[in-house]
């Protein structure tokens, strides 16, 4: 067995509003992939992962920052929903998973004496199963910071362990949310170890390198389908509930050419096309990690609201004090002869917009005075006034 494995954290979606529409749990999958997309390189993260973890976060959002999140992740616009189609995904995922091996956990970690609202933290609790854990974000941050990575790393099986990194937390940090998801699946018909070969993959600029190349003997039962563009197939887990769905493109072309205009619908038309056909498979085994910081992209996609100081999460303590900090997805994935193992994390923090109320605000953006002295006895050494720091 191998592994995947993910964090993740926030997305937006420009000025669209939450829709009365079901949620729609892979609507971020396509999003976030066709930014990545652009990047060259292996990409891999946990939509499922991310999208949980946002829900929580949505739980406290309002106004437009909660419009914003929901148009990005297709949430529901009442939470309502959300909760009833996240409760429907748990046990569905639950007997698909049947032989293979499937958990997910959640945890919210509180500042210690900072007030949220009782109903925000009954909801995670009761609706998402969140572990409430209390946190010494002011004075111990870099201890709350391992902690969080510390529950992490033991809900992926020791596969994510830095899902925060060092400085992604401070002393403002007041709530951080997370979700951690693990899989581990056998295939339904395995590789033989002892027909592995060391065989070529021409990478998308036509360079060779050297892999290690599963295959079978003979040919295998499995749901096919081609056209002039790819050729897909579905591997089953053991089981039968859940499987990998690999697309290949034709000689000629490149993963781009499959991926302008891929969504849910054209996806949806791709696994009405399988059938059953007695496929030779061969498949690369692999093993990467991905890592990403989510502001800059879930704003890119629209929801910037949420990480600025215009940011209405009220629904989390009852005024507008928090916005997103910093948001993290980790991913990790290893596929072999066995089948593939993985795991994904999503954290989300929330910190205070501004200091804390009680603590002053000296802003010396327009003309002063100032004395160099002797504080004891009073002595002024020099004295000035400043009218125009942009003179030499």
């Amino acid at each position: 067995m191998k592994y995947i494995l993910c964090a993740a954290a926030l997305f937006s979606a420009g000025s669209l509003r939450a829709a009365d529409a079901p949620a729609d749990p892979n609507q971020i999958a396509f999003k976030f992939y066709a930014a990545e997309a652009a990047k060259p390189g292996n990409v891999f993260f946990s939509p499922y992962s991310m999208y949980t973890a946002f829900a929580m976060t949505y739980e406290g959002a309002k106004g437009d920052t909660a419009s914003e999140i929901a148009a990005v992740f297709g949430y529901p616009a009442q939470t309502a929903d959300l909760r009833a189609a996240a409760s429907r995904q748990k046990k569905a995922l639950a007997a698909a998973a049947k032989e293979a091996e499937f958990t997910q956990a959640n945890s919210f970690w509180m500042q210690r004496g900072y007030n949220f609202l009782p109903d925000y933290l009954k909801a995670l609790k009761k609706f998402y199963s969140g572990e409430g854990k209390g946190a010494d974000f002011r004075g111990r941050t870099e201890t709350a910071r391992k902690d969080i990575n510390s529950w992490t790393a033991g809900k992926t099986k020791g596969k994510i362990k830095e899902l925060f990194p060092a400085d992604s937390l401070d002393a403002m940090t007041r709530l951080v949310l997370v979700n951690a998801v693990y899989f581990k699946g056998a295939w339904q018909t395995p590789f033989k170890k002892d027909m592995t070969f060391e065989g070529d993959f021409t990478k998308t600029g036509g360079e060779k390198v050297k892999v290690s190349m599963m295959s079978a003997p003979g040919t295998r039962d499995a749901e096919y389908t081609e056209n002039d563009e790819f050729q897909a197939v579905r591997l089953a887990y053991k089981g039968g509930g859940l499987s990998m769905l690999v697309l290949l493109p034709r000689e000629g072309k490149s993963p781009a050419d499959l991926e302008k205009g891929l969504d849910g619908a054209k996806l949806e038309e791709i696994r009405k096309s399988l059938g059953k056909e007695k496929v030779r498979v061969f498949l690369p085994k692999f093993s990467f990690s991905s890592g990403f910081k989510l502001n800059a992209a879930l704003a890119g996609l629209g929801m910037p609201t949420a990480f600025t100081d215009k940011a209405d999460f009220s629904g989390m303590t009852g005024d507008k004090s928090l916005f997103i900090q910093n948001a993290f997805h980790k991913a990790f994935v290893e596929v072999s002869e066995e089948g593939t193992e993985a795991a994904a994390a999503t954290g989300v923090a929330m910190g205070l917009k501004s200091m804390p109320m009680g603590i002053m605000t000296f802003r010396a953006n327009r003309p002063f005075l100032f004395f160099i002295e002797e504080p004891k006895s009073g002595l002024l050494l020099f004295m000035g006034r400043m009218e125009d720091p942009s003179k030499k």
